[in-house]
């Protein structure tokens, strides 16, 4: 894997476990009982991007290492995944 597969697995790893953590432990101005003027009673209470943040790259890491891991030393690599037979070096166009 290069360098540049590698930041882009870990930024594709990083945006999916931030949706997943995002919406997790939230509470909501209408659950805390104190809505604020012009906004929802589902706006969050209060909102610690920082700390969902910390949490996601942490796990972000692990999955990526994980993932790397896999593709570097596993059973499976890139060329597994190519069902259309486009990487075949006898293909060349």
């Amino acid at each position: 894997m290069s360098i540049t597969g590698a930041i882009v697995l870990f930024a594709v790893t990083w945006f999916m476990v931030f949706f997943i953590v995002l919406p997790l432990g939230n509470v909501t101005q209408g659950d805390a009982g104190q809505i604020v003027p012009g906004t929802h009673a589902s706006s969050p209470h209060e909102f610690d991007l920082g700390r969902k943040m910390r949490i996601t790259t942490i796990w972000a890491v692990v999955i990526w290492a994980g993932l790397s891991a896999m593709l570097i030393w596993g059973p499976w690599g890139v060329r597994d995944l190519d069902w259309f037979g486009r990487m075949d070096p006898e293909q060349v166009n």
